[in-house]
C-alpha cells in the first residue's frame, strides 16, 4: 500500500463511529463499505490524488453512504465515489434510487427504460403498465426518443412517468455539471460519459414526485441536486405554479362520474397527462384518491350484479 493510500485509508477507518451513528440501513456493514471505498481509490491514481486534496470530503462521502443507505458494492451498481470539483463525492445511480424506493416501501416494484425510434411505446389505463415492444438485440434501434419509469405502488396501482428526450435535454442543459462541460470540454461529466444512465436518472427524479414519500429517498434526491451539480440553481428556475383547485376538481369529478372501469381507465390516462404537465401535486393526490374510490365502487357494483 502506498503512503498516500495509507493516509486516506486511516481517515476512512477513523469515521467508523460516525458511520454507525447515522446508519439508515442495518444490512450495511462498515468494514465492507470501507473496503469498497479503498478499492476505488487504489484503482485510480487521479481519484486518490483528489482524495488527498480534500480528505474531509472522503469522510463525508463514507458517512453519506450510511445516512442514505446505499452500498458502494460494484456488483449492486447503486452508488460510486467520483472526483468532482476538487473533491470526492458520493454519486447515486438511477438503480440506487430505484432500490431505495423499493426498500423503503415507497413503491413495490419499478424500472426505468429508454425508448428508441424503432420501438413501440404506448401508455395504457389505470392499474396497467405501459406497452413497450422492442428488438433489444437489433444492431440499430435508432436514436433515443424518450424514457419512462413505471412503478407499482403498495396499493397495487401502476404509475408511469414518460419524458421525451427533449424534456430530458432541457433539464440537462440547465444543470451545473453540463454548464461546466460546455464551458470547458475537459471537465467531463456523467452526461458525457454515461448519457443513457443520466437520462434514466433524470426521469426517476421527476417521477418520484408522484410516489409516496420516504425520508431516505427524499434525502438521496436532495443530495444529488445540491451536492453533485445535477441540480439547477434556484435563481435559474421559475417558481412552480400554485395549485389550481379547478384542475383537481375537474378530473376528480370526471373520475367519480365514470360509468365503467374502461371509462375510468380513459379518464385516468387523460387526467394524469394534464396534471403531470402542470406539476400540481395537490391536484394529483385529489385525482388519484377519486380514481381509487370510484374503482372500488365500480368493482363492488359488478360483484353485486354477478351475485344477483
Amino acid at each position: 500500500m502506498s503512503n498516500d493510500l495509507a493516509v486516506v485509508t486511516k481517515d476512512i477507518y477513523a469515521c467508523r463511529e460516525a458511520f454507525q451513528a447515522v446508519l439508515a440501513e442495518p444490512t450495511l456493514n462498515f468494514d465492507r463499505e470501507a473496503s469498497f471505498a479503498i478499492q476505488v481509490l487504489e484503482g485510480n491514481s487521479y481519484t486518490l490524488k483528489v482524495a488527498l486534496q480534500n480528505r474531509q470530503a472522503v469522510v463525508d462521502a463514507v458517512t453519506n453512504i450510511a445516512s442514505i443507505g446505499l452500498s458502494l458494492n460494484p456488483a449492486k451498481k447503486q452508488a460510486y465515489f467520483v472526483p468532482r470539483k476538487g473533491k470526492i463525492c458520493l454519486d447515486i445511480s438511477y438503480m440506487g434510487l430505484m432500490d431505495l424506493a423499493m426498500s423503503t416501501g415507497s413503491v413495490r416494484w419499478g424500472q426505468a427504460k429508454l425508448v428508441y425510434e424503432s420501438d413501440v411505446f404506448e401508455l395504457n389505463g389505470v392499474d396497467q403498465p405501459p406497452t413497450h415492444t422492442s428488438k433489444p438485440f437489433a444492431t440499430d434501434r435508432g436514436n433515443v426518443v424518450g424514457v419512462y419509469v413505471v412503478v407499482k405502488t403498495a396499493d397495487g396501482d401502476y404509475l408511469t412517468h414518460p419524458m421525451s428526450i427533449a424534456e430530458v435535454m432541457a433539464i440537462r442543459d440547465r444543470s451545473e455539471a453540463w454548464k461546466a462541460y460546455v464551458k470547458d470540454k475537459t471537465k467531463l461529466c456523467p452526461w458525457v460519459t454515461d448519457p443513457g444512465e443520466m437520462t434514466k436518472k433524470t426521469c426517476v427524479k421527476q417521477a418520484y414526485k408522484y410516489w409516496p414519500k420516504t425520508d431516505r429517498l427524499e434525502k438521496a434526491i436532495h443530495y444529488l441536486n445540491t451536492e453533485t451539480d445535477e441540480g439547477i440553481r434556484l435563481e435559474a428556475v421559475s417558481a412552480l405554479p400554485p395549485s389550481d383547485p379547478d384542475l383537481g376538481n375537474k378530473w376528480s369529478s370526471k373520475a367519480m362520474t365514470a360509468s365503467t372501469v374502461d371509462d375510468l381507465q380513459a379518464v385516468w390516462v387523460a387526467g394524469l397527462s394534464e396534471i403531470q404537465a402542470s406539476k400540481d401535486m395537490v391536484a394529483y393526490e385529489q385525482f388519484k384518491t377519486s380514481c381509487r374510490e370510484r374503482k372500488v365502487q365500480l368493482v363492488k357494483a359488478l360483484e353485486g350484479e354477478a351475485a344477483a
